[in-house]
C-alpha cells in the first residue's frame, strides 16, 4: 500500500471497475429491497442536498446488497419541463431566433439534442459520489415507456371522470406564459404600499374606504366584503358601491374571511385575481347581486402577459379603454394617479407584504383565470390517507405524517396542464366545434368515436405538469403498464428517501397514483431528512455566498477559482465584492481535496432523523483524518501479517485477553450499527463505527498487539492468534464501513481479504457483519477496561506533570485486591510497554506513601513518586507561566461577557461560545494550581 492515503488515486479506478462488472445490478437471492431515486432535473447539477440524500440512499443500497437482499436502486432523471425549455430557449435566443420562429417540432428536436449532449451532468456527478444504482436500467420521464404510462393514466382517469377541463384560478407566470405549481412559486417579504381608496355608496350617503396592496385590480372587483360581526358596517349590507374609474355597481357582502383589524375592515373582492377572493366568490356567487354582474362577477382583466386586456364585444364596456394594453404595474401608476385626480385616494402608507415570484423567471406570479386540465383529488386522497393511518406506510420521523394529513385532508383539485412545449403533450383532441376527444393517440380517438377521416382534429397544445409523470415513477420505471418481472419483483418499493418540502407535491401524489393503478402502496417507509445548511445554520444560497459544491469538497478548489464561481453572473457589484471578501476570509487557502469517503462519512455522521444539517468544514476535516487513520492502521496490519501465518490454514491459535476484548467489542459494535441503520439513524451508525475503529481498534488494540508480536517470550500460537485477530477484525471493520465509505474500504479490503481467508472479487458482495453473541467474552472486556484505566491513569500523570512519554516510571500500588494483583501479573507486558513502567511495588495499606501523583483504578491507587522525576524549579516556572497566561485570557473573556453591549447585540451562539471558553479556562486553571501546590510540597 502507498504510504499516504490519496483518494484521487483510487476512486475513479474502483468506480469504473464496479460499473464495468455490473456489480450494481440486482443479484441477491434474499428478499427484494428497492429504492427509487427522487429523479433530479436533467438540467441540474449536484448540490449539497442531492449529495446528502444520495449518500443515504447509497448507504442503504450497499447495506442491503451486502445482506444478500435482491437489491435495486432505480436511477433516472426528470425532464423538468419549464427548466429545460428555458435552457434551450436561451440557446435559440442567442442565435437571434425564438422558439416560435422554428416551430414546435424543430424546437423539441433541439431539446432532445441538448439532452443527449449536455443533460448528463448530474448523473456523472452522482457517480463521483460513489452512487451504486442500476445504471443499465436508468430511466428518463420522457422515455417511450414512461410516456406510454403517462398516457395510460391520463386516459383511465379521464374515462372515470377524475380528469376534467375547467376554468379556474391558477398561478400564472406572465413571462413564461404558463400555469406553474405552488412549488415553483417563491414568496418572500418585500417592501410595498397600502393604498386606501374611496368607493362611493350608490345611495349617496358617503363612501367606504377600501385598503389594498394592488389598486390595479380594482377594475375586476365584483364586491366589497366586510366581516359579519363588524358593527361599523352592518347597516350597509345589501347596499352597493360604485366601482371607481369603471362605473360598475358592485354589492357589499359579509364574509368571515375579512379581518376587521386590517386596514379599514373593508376588503375589495377581485375573484379572478386573488385566491382568497376566489374562495369568497365561490361562497357568494349564487347571490343575485354578484350573479347579475358581467361574467357572474368573475372578471379577468389581464392578458397572458399581465397587461390590461381589451374588452371583448360581448362584454360591453367592461374595462375602461384608457388602460387597455398597459402592463399591470404601469396600469397601477395610472390608476392611482386617476384616483388621486378624482379625490378618491384617501392615503398611501408603507406596507410589507409577501410577493410571489416564479422560481425560473423571477416575475411576480399573477393569479389568473384560465381553462386548464384538472385531476379530482379528493377521491384519490382518501385511500392515500387511510394507507398512512393504517400503518401500510410509515413516516420516519413519525411526526411528518401530521403534515401529510393536514395537506391531504384539505386537498384541492390538481391543475395538471402547462402552457409550454417540452413535456408529455396532453392526449386530447378537438374538432372545429370544440368537442373534446381523449385517447392514447389520434387513431384510437377516431376508432373509439367513429369519426370520419375528413374530420380535422387538433391535439391540445398544452403539456402535463412535470409532477404528473413523476407521480408514476415507482411503477412506470419498472415497466408499467406492462407486467414486467421487475415490476412484479420490486413493487411496492421498500423506502423512499426525500426532503420534507415535497411531501405534498411528490410523495402524496405517488401514494395516490400507486394505490389507484397498482392497488398497493408505492413504498413501505418514507424517511424524511432535513435541509443541508451552512455551519451557522443559514440556508445555502448564491446571494449569501455560502454555497458549497460537493465536487469541490471531493477534488479541492483554489480560493480565486472559488471566488469566481461564487460571484459569477451577479448583477450587483457590491454584493459580489462582499461575497468575494468573505470567501477569501473563510477559505484563504481554498478548499483542500477531502475525497468522496470523507464527505460521505460527514453526511452520515450528521444524519439524525428529520433535523436540518449544519455542515461544518471542521467535521469533514476530522473525517478525512479518520480515513487517514484507517489507511495507516491497514499499513501496520499488513506490515505485521503479510507473508506471515495468520491462521488461515489451521494451526494452533492462542487468543490473548486483548484479542478476546477487541473481538467482543466488535460484536457489540456490529449490534449497534445494524440497529442504527434499521432505524435510519446513520449518525449513530457512523459514531459507533468511528469510536470502535479509531479509539478501540487503532488507538488501543494495535498498540496492545505490539507486545505480543515483538516479544521473544510470546508463543507462536499467541502470535498467530494476534495476527489472525488483527486481520479478521480489520476486515470486518471494512465491511461495516463499506456502505458509507465505499472507496477506501474496497482498496484496503483487496489486500486484507486473503489474509482473513475471505474469497470474492469485491467487498460489495461480501456479507455485512452480524454480531455473534457467543464471541462476546465479558470477563475479557472487564479485564481489558481495567488495563486501559491503569494505562490512562499513568498517561494522565505524565501529561499533567509534563513528564516525557518515553521516560520509564516507578509505580507504587496501594489499596489493591487479590484480583488487582492477578490482573497486574497477567497483563504485565501490556502495562510495561504501553505505560512505560520501570518497576511496580506493592505498598501495604498501613504504610505511608511518599509524595506522589495519584490515579485510581477502581479502589486501587496508582502512585508515581515525584521526587527525582521532575526539575521542581523548572516545572514551577512552567506552571506559573501557563497560569499567568490563562488568568490573562480569563480576564479578557470576563470583560467581554461583562460588556452589556456585546451580550445584548451579539448572536446567542457567539455569546455562548465565549461563556464555554471561560468555563474551560477556569477548569484548566484549577487543575494547574492544584498541580503547582503538589509540586511545591516536594
Amino acid at each position: 500500500m502507498d504510504k499516504t492515503y490519496n483518494p484521487q488515486a483510487i476512486e475513479q479506478r474502483w468506480y469504473d471497475t464496479w460499473e464495468e462488472n455490473d456489480y450494481f445490478a440486482p443479484s441477491g437471492t434474499g428478499e427484494p429491497f428497492c429504492i427509487m431515486i427522487p429523479p433530479p432535473n436533467v438540467t441540474g447539477s449536484l448540490h449539497m442536498g442531492h449529495a446528502f440524500q444520495d449518500t443515504i440512499m447509497d448507504a442503504l443500497t450497499r447495506y442491503h446488497r451486502m445482506r444478500g437482499d435482491n437489491t435495486l436502486w432505480q436511477p433516472g432523471t426528470d425532464h423538468a419541463g419549464i427548466a429545460t425549455q428555458m435552457v434551450v430557449e436561451r440557446i435559440v435566443n442567442a442565435e437571434g431566433r425564438t422558439r416560435h420562429d422554428i416551430g414546435r417540432e424543430k424546437f423539441i428536436e433541439k431539446i432532445w439534442e441538448w439532452k443527449e449532449e449536455s443533460g448528463g451532468t448530474i448523473t456523472r456527478q452522482l457517480r463521483r459520489m460513489g452512487a451504486s444504482p442500476d445504471w443499465r436500467h436508468e430511466r428518463f420521464t420522457m422515455d417511450d415507456g414512461l410516456s406510454d404510462a403517462v398516457k395510460e393514466v391520463f386516459v383511465r382517469l379521464y374515462e372515470e371522470g377524475l380528469i376534467y377541463r375547467g376554468k379556474r384560478l391558477v398561478n400564472w407566470d406572465p413571462v413564461l406564459h404558463t400555469a406553474v405549481s405552488d412549488l415553483e412559486v417563491l414568496s418572500e417579504e418585500e417592501n410595498g404600499q397600502l393604498w386606501h381608496m374611496r368607493y362611493p355608496l350608490t345611495n349617496g350617503t358617503g363612501h367606504l374606504i377600501v385598503a389594498t396592496t394592488r389598486p390595479e385590480t380594482l377594475l375586476g372587483d365584483c364586491a366589497v366584503a366586510i366581516h359579519p360581526g363588524d358593527e361599523r358596517y352592518k347597516h350597509l349590507l345589501g347596499e352597493f358601491v360604485e366601482l371607481p374609474l369603471s362605473g360598475r355597481r358592485i354589492p357589499i357582502i359579509a364574509d368571515d374571511y375579512v379581518d376587521p383589524e386590517f386596514g379599514t375592515g373593508c376588503v375589495k373582492i377581485t375573484a379572478a385575481h386573488d385566491f382568497n377572493d376566489y374562495q369568497v366568490w365561490q361562497r357568494h356567487r349564487d347571490e343575485t347581486p354578484i350573479a347579475d354582474q358581467p361574467h357572474g362577477g368573475l372578471i379577468n382583466i389581464f392578458s397572458e402577459s399581465a397587461a390590461v386586456r381589451d374588452t371583448l364585444p360581448d362584454e360591453g364596456q367592461l374595462l375602461p379603454a384608457a388602460y387597455t394594453g398597459l402592463d399591470r404595474f404601469e396600469a397601477r401608476k395610472r390608476i392611482v394617479a386617476d384616483l388621486e385626480a378624482q379625490e378618491l385616494l384617501e392615503k398611501v402608507e408603507p406596507h410589507k407584504l409577501m410577493v410571489p415570484r416564479g422560481d425560473r423567471s423571477g416575475a411576480v406570479i399573477e393569479p389568473f383565470l384560465t381553462d386548464q386540465w384538472y385531476v379530482k383529488a379528493k377521491p384519490l386522497a382518501e385511500p392515500a390517507v387511510q394507507a398512512v393511518e393504517s400503518g401500510a406506510i410509515k413516516f420516519v420521523p413519525g411526526n411528518w405524517k401530521n403534515t401529510y394529513f393536514e395537506w391531504m385532508r384539505n386537498i384541492e383539485d390538481w391543475c395538471i396542464s402547462r402552457q409550454i412545449w417540452w413535456g408529455h403533450r396532453i392526449p386530447a383532441w378537438y374538432d372545429k366545434d370544440g368537442n373534446i376527444y381523449v385517447g392514447r393517440d389520434e387513431q384510437e380517438v377516431r376508432q373509439q368515436h367513429q369519426l370520419p377521416d375528413d374530420l380535422t382534429l387538433q391535439q391540445d397544445e398544452d403539456v402535463l405538469d412535470t409532477w404528473f409523470s413523476s407521480a408514476l415513477w415507482p411503477f412506470s420505471t419498472l415497466g408499467w403498464p406492462q407486467q414486467s418481472e421487475r415490476l412484479k419483483t420490486f413493487y411496492p418499493t421498500s423506502v423512499l428517501v426525500t426532503g420534507f418540502d415535497i411531501i405534498f407535491f411528490w410523495v402524496a401524489r405517488m401514494i395516490m397514483m400507486g394505490l389507484k393503478f397498482m392497488d398497493d402502496v408505492p413504498f413501505r417507509e418514507i424517511y424524511i431528512h432535513g435541509l443541508v445548511r451552512d455551519a451557522h445554520g443559514q440556508k445555502m444560497s448564491k446571494s449569501k455566498g455560502n454555497v458549497l459544491d460537493p465536487i469541490d469538497l471531493i477534488d479541492g478548489i483554489e480560493v480565486e477559482t472559488l471566488v469566481e464561481k461564487r460571484t459569477q453572473g451577479m448583477m450587483q457589484p457590491h454584493l459580489a465584492e462582499k461575497i468575494a471578501k468573505q470567501t477569501r476570509k473563510d477559505f484563504p487557502d481554498g478548499i483542500p481535496a477531502f475525497g468522496t469517503d470523507a464527505l460521505r462519512f460527514t453526511f452520515a455522521a450528521l444524519a439524525s432523523t428529520g433535523r436540518d444539517i449544519n455542515f461544518d468544514m471542521g467535521r469533514i476535516e476530522g473525517y478525512r483524518n479518520f480515513c487517514n487513520k484507517l489507511w495507516n492502521a491497514a499499513r501496520y496490519v499488513l506490515m505485521n501479517t503479510e507473508e506471515q501465518d495468520c491462521g488461515q490454514n489451521g494451526g494452533e491459535v492462542e487468543l490473548s485477553v486483548a484479542d478476546k476484548w477487541i473481538i467482543s467489542r466488535l460484536q457489540e459494535t456490529e449490534q449497534q450499527i445494524n440497529k442504527a441503520i434499521g432505524e435510519y439513524r446513520f449518525d449513530r451508525a457512523a459514531n459507533a463505527l468511528y469510536e470502535f475503529t479509531w479509539n478501540e481498534y487503532c488507538d488501543w488494540y494495535l498498540e496492545l498487539s505490539k507486545p505480543v508480536l515483538m516479544s521473544d517470550a510470546a508463543s507462536e500460537a499467541a502470535k498467530r492468534g494476534t495476527r489472525r485477530t488483527l486481520v479478521r477484525v480489520l476486515e470486518a471493520v471494512l465491511r461495516l464501513a463499506h456502505p458509507i465509505m465505499p472507496y477506501i474500504t474496497e482498496e484496503i479490503w483487496q489486500r486484507i481479504a486473503p489474509l482473513a481467508a475471505r474469497d470474492g472479487e469485491t467487498i460489495m458482495t461480501q456479507p455485512y457483519p452480524e454480531a455473534d453473541d457467543g464471541k462476546i467474552d465479558h470477563a475479557a472486556v472487564e479485564e481489558m477496561e481495567w488495563v486501559k484505566q491503569f494505562i490512562v491513569g499513568i498517561r494522565q500523570i505524565r501529561s499533567g506533570m509534563d513528564i516525557k512519554p518515553g521516560k520509564p516510571l516507578p509505580v507504587i500500588l496501594q489499596h489493591y485486591s487479590d484480583q488487582d494483583k492477578a490482573r497486574v501479573e497477567r497483563n504485565h507486558h501490556y502495562l510495561q510497554n504501553l505505560a512505560r513502567i520501570e518497576s511496580i511495588d506493592w505498598l501495604p495499606d498501613d504504610k505511608e506513601a511518599p509524595e506522589s501523583a495519584t490515579a485510581l483504578v477502581g479502589e486501587m491507587q496508582i502512585l508515581i513518586p515525584m521526587a527525582g522525576l521532575i526539575d521542581k524549579d523548572a516545572e514551577l516556572a512552567r506552571l506559573n507561566k501557563e497560569i499567568d497566561k490563562l488568568e490573562s485570557d480569563a480576564k479578557r473573556v470576563e470583560g467581554k461577557l461583562g460588556n452589556a453591549s456585546f451580550v445584548d447585540k451579539a448572536p446567542e451562539a457567539v455569546v455562548q461560545k465565549e461563556r464555554d471558553k471561560l468555563k474551560d479556562i477556569q477548569s484548566t486553571l484549577q487543575q494547574l494550581k492544584s498541580q503547582k501546590d503538589k509540586i511545591a510540597r516536594l
